[in-house]
């Protein structure tokens, strides 16, 4: 959510409680705003926590992490999908990396908080007839 247009709720709802109810409305209007800012505290702190439990950088799969990053993503969605917290090589652009066992690591720019690009850097091309079945050579 936009921080301007949630600050802007919360306003509104202040306003409408006041208009409605007198000042009992906007301290209802106001714990609720409370209300709503503790439980994006709470979730903020228990994606850290869970983040914090893993190793810096790892994820199970690089090209699976990969296939989910688009555009316009905040750090804390990327924690989400990742669950681990990711290592940062360059503050400016910000550039974050996670690597999986394999040695697969994904590169995620980002811009003005938002990733703006990423790329996947194999640690070995696949081979080309790994993926194909091998049938028994005739005698």
């Amino acid at each position: 959510m936009n921080a301007l247009l949630g600050w802007g709720l919360a306003v509104a709802a202040v306003a409408a409680g006041y208009t409605a109810y007198g000042w009992p409305g906007v301290l209802l209007a106001v714990s609720v705003v409370v209300f709503w800012l503790l439980l994006q505290f709470s979730r903020a702190v228990r994606l850290m926590q869970t983040a914090a439990g893993r190793p810096v950088g790892q994820v199970p799969s690089a090209v699976m992490l990969q296939s989910q990053m688009r555009q316009g993503l905040r750090l804390p969605q990327i924690l989400q999908l990742t669950r681990s917290l990711g290592t940062q090589l360059a503050r400016e652009p910000e550039v974050w990396a996670w690597r999986d066992e394999g040695g697969d690591e994904l590169r995620v720019e980002m811009l003005g908080g938002r990733v703006e690009r990423w790329d996947l850097h194999r640690a070995r091309p696949p081979e080309a007839g790994a993926a194909e079945l091998k049938s028994p050579t005739p005698d």
